[in-house]
């Protein structure tokens, strides 16, 4: 690359000083030659004038005198009915110039060897060609320092591309002065910002749904359990296989949103529902797990409601909240439903120790957990699919702790989805 930018700068150098020199040696030669001409027409002119003025003048002509005068010239001197005067060496015609002048009585011819005019042309070249090569040597100099400070650009570029694809998505974050330079460079890095974007996108995803599919996942197998240990007892069988159904569907069901939440689908559309299946269905689902630690699950509260809710949201931010009653409560766990002037809130409340003060103002950030080994997901996770719903989740009280699912309020038989909604 530094060689074939040196190359091209010399060419450019050299057509343009053959460009320039060759018709500046020709116009100089001509020079040269036009001004040994008008030397030698000068000469053969004065030669004349002061031989016509002395005659005139009833003087001596003097023309052997004025011809030896005239030193490295060829000389002849005719007179009008008087003598052809004579006076240097002849040169070879191919080598000469000859100008002559002539007046009333007098025919003045002065020969010159043209010689120096040839030793001045020469000297003229060799200037141009000092100066030629001077250009081209300086050329040579910026094409090597502008070669450098492009190649080096370029070879960072091409090593951030370099390794843009092989998957380091690190921004170059330089910029060179260059305006063509700098876009690439912009360009690279907002490729690596978008590459950084979708690889987070992906990871938070893949975290999100394995602790998503977790709940419905405990959900049935403590279905399953019921179910082997009343293997005996035909109808409750029966009635945990039915449950156990139900679950898997919903497991289904949010296996379902994940993927569309992955692709992006519109397809998951806040509809109408029921407050009451939707907090039914938790219970038949968490009872059994409440019971089983001897510890018990209540609902309270206004009936008959209805929120804008996606299928499965509400439920999975409910199962989400009701499974952090259960690791990290105690006692009675109470599910309270009432309505606000926008807004459906759906409460859980446990009777345990709380949110530690030191965490409570951070609990719905991410890898933010009052437990040791916990994950810190489950209620980030509920408040970003209850905020997709237009709804909101929100810790009421830290000490004993209850939290809250606000979702915007709908009748039975509203068609228009209100604007988002919070604690009123």
């Amino acid at each position: 690359m530094q060689r074939r930018l040196l190359i091209s700068m010399i060419a450019v150098a050299v057509a343009a000083v053959l460009a320039l020199g060759i018709p500046l040696a020709i116009a100089i030669s001509r020079l040269q030659v036009d001004q040994a001409s008008q030397q030698l027409h000068l000469d053969a002119l004065h030669a004349a004038d002061d031989l016509q003025e002395r005659l005139n003048a009833g003087l001596p002509p003097g023309a052997k005198q004025l011809a030896s005068s005239l030193t490295d010239r060829y000389v002849v001197i005719t007179q009008s009915g008087g003598p052809i005067v004579r006076s240097g060496t002849r040169p070879a015609p191919h080598d000469s110039m000859t100008q002559t002048v002539t007046t009333n009585d007098f025919t003045v011819s002065i020969t010159a060897d043209d010689s120096y005019v040839t030793g001045n042309i020469i000297r003229a070249l060799l200037l141009i060609g000092g100066v030629a090569l001077a250009a081209v040597g300086i050329a040579v100099v910026l094409g090597l320092l502008y070669a450098k400070r492009l190649l080096r650009p370029l070879e960072e570029l091409a090593g951030a591309a370099d390794r843009l694809g092989s998957g380091d998505s690190s921004p170059l974050g330089r910029r060179y002065g260059m305006q063509e330079l700098d876009r690439v460079a912009e360009g690279l890095d907002g490729s690596a910002q978008r590459i950084n974007e979708l690889l987070s996108a992906e990871r938070e995803f893949s975290i999100d749904a394995s602790h998503q599919l977790r709940t419905p996942l405990t959900a049935l197998s403590m279905r399953l359990e019921e179910m082997v240990a009343a293997a005996d007892q035909p109808e409750v069988v029966r009635e945990e296989g039915a449950a156990a159904l139900a679950q898997t569907e919903r497991l289904a069901e949010v296996v379902g949103q994940l993927l569309g939440r992955a692709r992006r689908s519109a397809s998951s559309a806040p509809t109408v529902a029921s407050v009451d299946e939707i907090v039914g269905q938790q219970v038949v689902e968490w009872e059994p797990a409440f019971r089983r630690i001897n510890r018990r699950l209540a609902v309270t509260g206004e009936k008959g409601l209805f929120a804008y809710a996606t299928p499965g949201g509400a439920s999975q931010v409910i199962a989400t909240l009701l499974d952090n009653a259960l690791v990290h409560g105690a006692g009675t766990v109470t599910i309270r439903t009432s309505r606000t002037r926008r807004s459906v809130v759906v409460e859980v409340r446990d009777e345990g120790g709380g949110v530690p003060a030191e965490i409570a103002p951070r609990i719905f950030e991410r890898s933010v957990s009052g437990a040791p080994g916990g994950t810190g997901l489950g209620l980030a996770l509920a408040r970003t699919i209850a905020a997709a719903d237009g709804g909101q989740v929100v810790l009421v009280r830290p000490r004993p702790a209850v939290f809250a699912l606000f979702l915007p309020h709908a009748t039975a038989d509203a068609e228009e989805r209100p604007a988002v909604v919070g604690p009123a």
